[in-house]
């Protein structure tokens, strides 16, 4: 929340070659980067949440190795929104008081429903990056390099919670996730 966030793993890097960005391709990838940044800061809420809410101490670890991970993501984003230019969203403070809220009744629904939520929510955002990979200019590389290495990241979280005993969630409660990250992402885009 502090706007200050240090990665342990190293900034993906991109082809050092690709043309400059005109004003129209920053502008599109800053609106991209931002909405991949509030999906960080939301990770770091649900990931707390959830971690402080389940008394498995195997479980504790797991959410706490993803939240590192997750904080690579938040300061790769960060960093990418401060050389397009971009600004993060500000509604970064609701953004995770909204997902701690999130993550707190997912734990409290017992570990193999957060677990679930912890799936799902990853394949979510899989398409979400995938989308992303797909809308940013071609010629952004460096953009691109982040959101690959976030999108292979958060696959393996998703494998790793299912592992651990997720159960599926209920198709309401996808569909409900679904549309709250579209109010999300349509907010973040703009502001």
């Amino acid at each position: 929340m502090s706007g200050a966030s240090h990665a342990s793993r190293a900034y993906p890097n991109a082809p050092e070659s690709a043309p400059a960005l005109d004003s129209d391709e920053r502008k599109l990838s800053g609106a991209l980067m931002r909405v991949n940044h509030v999906g960080e800061v939301c990770a770091q809420a649900l990931y707390s949440a959830q971690g402080l809410s389940t008394r498995d101490p195997r479980l504790q670890r797991q959410f706490e190795e993803a939240a590192r991970e997750e904080t690579d993501h938040l300061a790769w984003t960060q960093r990418r929104l401060h050389e397009l230019g971009a600004h993060p969203s500000l509604l970064n403070p609701l953004w995770y008081a909204g997902a701690f809220g999130i993550g707190l009744l997912a734990g409290r629904a017992g570990d193999k429903v957060s677990l679930g939520f912890v799936v799902e929510t990853e394949r979510q955002v899989e398409q979400h990056l995938d989308d992303h990979l797909t809308r940013l200019p071609p010629n952004d590389t460096a953009s691109r390099a982040v959101v690959r290495q976030m999108k292979a990241d958060e696959a393996r979280h998703g494998a790793t919670a299912r592992d651990a005993g997720a159960t599926e969630l209920p198709a309401p409660a996808r569909w409900i996730m679904r549309r709250v990250a579209q109010v999300m992402t349509f907010t973040a885009h703009r502001l």
